[in-house]
């Protein structure tokens, strides 16, 4: 299954492999720390309490954890850009792995749309008068000019940077991580000192609910760590180490929400949390008497934003120049820059969803976070599935990081990260707690509808297969030619 030529050309077009250990790492712990950490974190303490959130992410990280071996092992196995369109197509043929890989590209494109909305947010928050000229209201917040153009502007810069290479955008990816990282420390360090343990008070809230509302959040939070095989061919590690570096990326990013959560919630009282706009800076803020901390939490909130976006760029980016080279969507999402070896035009076509986003005001947050974690969870539940198929059907083929080794222990891993996947999406359903308002119902419905048109399009009688891109490609082909003929 090779991945060196474009579509509507017959020249051939090689990624570079310019990104080392640590870049993709920070590739895949930089797309799961984006602002949710800034935003959504006082209202994680009032739903389930301190030890209720810490509890959920726990959980959800350990959920995360499962399908994160599985996507290592495939990744390693099958070490080319588009990840899961190479895992499913194999397992499942053309039309599965089509569907499988809409949905993440819905999750990446939603939270890269969130990020566009956060930047604003952030920025708002360092600069107060940023709000200038208001346009109109969305769900009873007003959109103004400026606030919606920084975070358009932000979309041109990351999508002219990446265009411009994956060496640049790597570099400064591990860049913005060590700046986050450094202000993550900051915050432990501060709380270690000056937190007070009465301020965690109720640890737990809502019982089992609270933590439920916030495990169903935790999808859409930890989407990116399969950014790592998405850029495969671009990674300049053993198929081995990429498929280990997923697990690492993961297990990294518990840890961060887990400490997140609990500096919050030491750093002030419950009450004075829920009250606060941007919670953990606030918190920061209020514990050190000083809101010089507050902004710098926010400027670690506005990094996350940053390095989140950025990898969704380079992960949707590869996904949809792979399903464009063999005729899964369009064909000009399959055109590769001449000199700089990036997918163009699917960049672009990220750079102005993204860059539009913004206009729809803050309602978008909700927005994205609601319609895009369904989606994901979707594609996690079928690689799950792919992950189990491949290894009854195709028990002897390379796998440089195997899980379990040669007993049965994969299997179990395969069979729990397919029920704990299940067991997220059953959550989405109406009445229960992940339920969602209109608006992401139709972000939702109008996504998988073009989906299913796109998989509908695609000659049928296709079987699984090692071969199975190269046999797509020669059946559109053939159609493509009795078309002209006819």
């Amino acid at each position: 299954m090779s991945h060196h030529t474009t579509v509507d050309s017959g020249e051939e077009r090689h990624f570079k492999r310019s990104v080392s250990n640590l870049g993709v790492f920070c590739l895949g712990f930089g797309s799961m720390i984006g602002f949710g950490w800034i935003v959504l974190t006082g209202g994680w303490i009032s739903e389930a309490g301190a030890g209720g959130a810490a509890l959920a992410f726990l959980i959800g990280g350990g959920m995360m954890a499962l399908v994160g071996l599985v996507y290592g092992e495939l990744a390693s196995a099958m070490p080319l850009a588009g990840g899961e369109h190479n895992y499913l197509l194999r397992g499942f043929g053309p039309r599965l792995a089509l569907l499988g890989s809409w949905g993440i590209i819905g999750g990446y494109v939603t939270v890269s749309m969130f990020q566009s909305v956060a930047v604003p947010r952030a920025v708002n928050y360092l600069f107060p008068d940023l709000s200038q000229i208001p346009m109109y209201s969305i769900g009873g917040e007003p959109v103004y000019l400026t606030w919606a153009l920084v975070g358009t502007a932000t979309a041109v810069v990351l999508t002219w940077m990446n265009i411009r290479g994956m060496k640049g955008s790597s570099l400064f990816q591990t860049s913005i991580i060590m700046f986050l990282l450094l202000v993550a420390v900051i915050m432990l360090i501060s709380t270690l000192f000056a937190g007070k343990v009465e301020n965690v008070q109720p640890v737990f809230a809502n019982g089992s609910v609270g933590v439920v509302a916030v495990l169903v959040v935790v999808p859409f939070l930890f989407v990116g760590f399969d950014v790592i095989p998405q850029s495969a061919e671009e990674a300049n590690v053993p198929p081995r180490q990429l498929g280990k570096l997923i697990l690492i990326s993961v297990l990294g990013a518990t840890a961060f929400y887990i400490v997140i959560v609990l500096t919050t919630a030491f750093a002030a009282p419950a009450d004075q949390i829920s009250g606060f706009d941007l919670a953990t800076g606030d918190a920061l803020a209020y514990m050190l008497d000083n809101d010089v901390w507050g902004h710098l939490v926010i400027a670690g909130g506005l990094a996350g934003v940053i390095t989140t976006w950025n990898a969704f760029m380079v992960g949707a980016s590869r996904l949809m120049w792979a399903m464009a080279s063999c005729g899964m969507i369009p064909k000009w999402f399959g055109r590769m820059h001449p000199t700089n070896g990036t997918p163009v035009n699917a960049l672009l076509f990220l750079g102005i969803v993204t860059g539009v986003a913004p206009f729809f005001g803050l309602a978008m947050l909700d927005w994205a976070v609601d319609a895009g974690g369904p989606s994901i969870v979707i594609t996690y539940f079928m690689v799950a599935l792919v992950f189990l198929i491949l290894r009854k059907r195709e028990p002897d083929m390379e796998r440089p990081m195997r899980v379990g080794r040669k007993g049965s222990t994969g299997v179990v891993v395969g069979v729990l990260a397919a029920a704990a996947t299940a067991g997220m999406l059953v959550l989405y359903v109406p009445g229960l707690p992940a339920q969602m308002g209109a608006a992401p119902w139709i972000i939702f419905a109008a996504w998988w509808i073009a989906g299913v048109i796109f998989a509908l399009r695609l000659p049928g009688g296709i079987a699984p297969g090692h071969d199975a891109e190269e046999r797509l490609r020669v059946a559109i082909a053939r159609r493509r030619e009795g078309s002209r003929q006819s």
